[in-house]
C-alpha cells in the first residue's frame, strides 16, 4: 500500500473544482465537482489522489465527516502593507459624509499614505504579518498584495521590499502587485507624478513585482494616462491589472481588455459594452463587495448579469484602511446575499477564479492531482451552509502545501 503524508477521509462534500484551467463562466461557475464521501492524499505538499473509499498508508489520517472539505480561499485584490488605522472615518459616514469631503479633511488614503511612509519596514512587516496570520485563520491561503501607500519612490520601494520579504517568510502564497498610480501625490499633478512612476519607479520594480495595477478613475488618472502607466509596465515585464469603474463609469473595463489585463477590478458602474469585451477576452472580473458595504453604498457590482454575459468572475475582500476584512467567508456571504450569487458561484469566485486572476490556477484553486494542497475543512455539512451561517469562522483546519497549520 502507497505511503503518503496526510490523508483527509469521508468529507460529507468535497469539493473539487475539476475541469478546464480557463476561467470559469456562466454555468461553469456553479459546478464545484462535488464528491460525496470524499478523500484526499497528500504527499509533499502535492496532492496525489482525490476519490471516495481511497486506500493510502499514512503519516497523519483527518476523518472530515460531516464536514466539508474544499480548496484554500485565494484572495486576489488586497493591500495589506499599511501603517494607521482609520476609524474616526465611520462617525464621519454615518453623519453622512462623502468620502471626497473626508480627504479634504485628512482623512481618507492620505492620512493612510503619511502613516505608511513614517513607518519603519520592520513595523509594516510586523503589522502586515498579523493580517496575514488572520487571513489564514479564515483560510486564505494565497493572496495578491498591493503596494499604493507611498507614492514616491523610496516609500514605493519600500513597501514591495517588505512584500517580498512577506512572501519569503510567511506561510501563505503572496503574489505581488505594483501600484504606485493609486492616487496622486499632494502638490503635484498628474502628468508629473506619471513621470516619476514610468521613468524612476517601473525600472525598479524587477524581482518584487508580478503585476502593475492603477486607480482609473475620476478625479485620480484617465483612461488615457491608465493605459501610458499600464503599458510602460508591460515593458518592464509587468502584467497589467486596473481599479476600474468603481465610483463612476470611466472606461477602465474597456481598457482592460485593451491592454489584456490579468484582471479588471471593482466594475461597480462598468457599461454593458465594457462588461462584453471583457468577457469576449476571458479577462477577470473581480468583484468586491466589501467595499460598498463598508461605504453604505446601495449600489454593489452587477454581478449576475455580469455571469450572464459571461465575465468570469472572482472575489476578494479589498482588505485596506478603508474596508478592514481579513474573511473571504464574509466576502462570500456578501456576494450571495448582496449580488445574489449562488453559493455555487460564489465559491468557485473565491478559490479557482480567484487563482485565475492572478494567474496562479496551475497550481491552486481546486483539489486536483499534482496541484499544491491548499485545503481547508469546515466545520459545514455542505457547501449551501457556507453562505448560510455567517458572522463566525466555519473553518476548523487548514492545510497549506501539505502542513496542517
Amino acid at each position: 500500500m502507497q505511503s503518503v503524508d496526510l490523508l483527509i477521509t469521508h468529507a460529507s462534500e468535497l469539493l473539487t473544482l475539476k475541469g478546464s484551467q480557463k476561467p470559469r463562466v456562466r454555468q461553469q461557475m456553479r459546478n464545484l465537482g462535488i464528491l460525496k464521501n470524499g478523500s484526499i492524499a497528500i504527499h509533499d505538499g502535492i496532492i496525489v489522489d482525490v476519490g471516495q473509499n481511497l486506500r493510502y498508508k499514512a503519516n497523519t489520517v483527518i476523518d472530515a465527516s460531516e464536514k466539508l472539505v474544499m480548496p484554500g480561499f485565494v484572495d486576489p485584490h488586497t493591500h495589506v502593507v499599511f501603517a494607521g488605522s482609520r476609524e474616526f472615518e465611520l462617525d464621519l459616514k454615518l453623519a453622512g459624509m462623502p468620502y471626497m469631503e473626508i480627504l479634504k479633511r485628512g482623512g481618507g488614503i492620505f492620512y493612510t499614505v503619511e502613516k505608511t511612509r513614517k513607518a519603519s519596514p520592520n513595523h509594516l512587516l510586523s503589522q502586515s504579518k498579523k493580517r496575514l496570520d488572520t487571513m489564514l485563520l479564515h483560510g486564505t491561503t494565497t493572496c495578491e498584495v498591493k503596494s499604493g501607500y507611498g507614492l514616491d519612490v523610496d516609500n514605493e520601494l519600500k513597501l514591495l521590499k517588505v512584500q517580498k520579504k512577506l512572501s519569503e517568510t510567511h506561510p501563505m502564497d503572496l503574489v505581488s502587485t505594483f501600484l504606485g498610480a493609486h492616487a496622486i501625490p499632494k502638490h503635484m499633478n498628474a502628468n508629473q507624478y506619471i513621470q516619476i512612476i514610468i521613468h524612476e519607479m517601473l525600472p525598479r520594480t524587477k524581482g518584487l513585482a508580478r503585476f502593475c495595477d492603477v486607480f482609473c478613475e475620476k478625479g485620480v488618472f484617465t483612461v488615457a494616462q491608465s493605459k501610458k502607466i499600464l503599458l510602460a509596465g508591460k515593458q518592464q515585464g509587468l502584467l497589467p491589472k486596473i481599479h476600474a469603474d468603481e465610483i463612476v463609469n470611466t472606461g477602465g473595463a474597456l481598457l482592460a481588455a485593451q491592454v489584456g489585463a490579468q484582471s479588471a477590478d471593482h466594475l461597480l458602474r462598468s457599461s454593458e459594452a465594457g462588461l462584453r469585451a471583457l468577457a469576449q477576452n476571458s479577462i477577470v472580473g473581480v468583484l468586491l463587495p466589501g467595499t460598498p458595504f463598508c461605504m453604505m453604498m446601495e449600489q454593489y457590482a452587477p454581478a449576475r448579469k455580469m455571469i450572464d454575459l459571461g465575465v468570469p468572475v472572482a472575489l476578494a475582500t479589498d482588505l485596506n484602511p478603508n474596508c478592514w476584512t481579513e474573511n473571504m467567508q464574509m466576502i462570500i456571504q456578501l456576494a450571495c446575499l448582496k449580488m445574489q450569487m449562488t453559493p455555487a458561484e460564489a465559491i468557485t469566485a473565491s478559490t479557482f477564479n480567484a487563482a485565475c486572476a492572478i494567474g496562479m490556477q496551475p497550481y491552486i484553486g481546486s483539489l486536483e492531482k499534482g496541484k499544491h494542497a491548499d485545503v481547508l475543512i469546515l466545520d459545514c455539512p455542505n457547501h449551501q451552509f457556507l453562505p448560510y451561517h455567517f458572522g463566525v469562522n466555519l473553518v476548523q483546519t487548514v492545510v497549506k502545501r501539505g502542513v496542517v497549520l
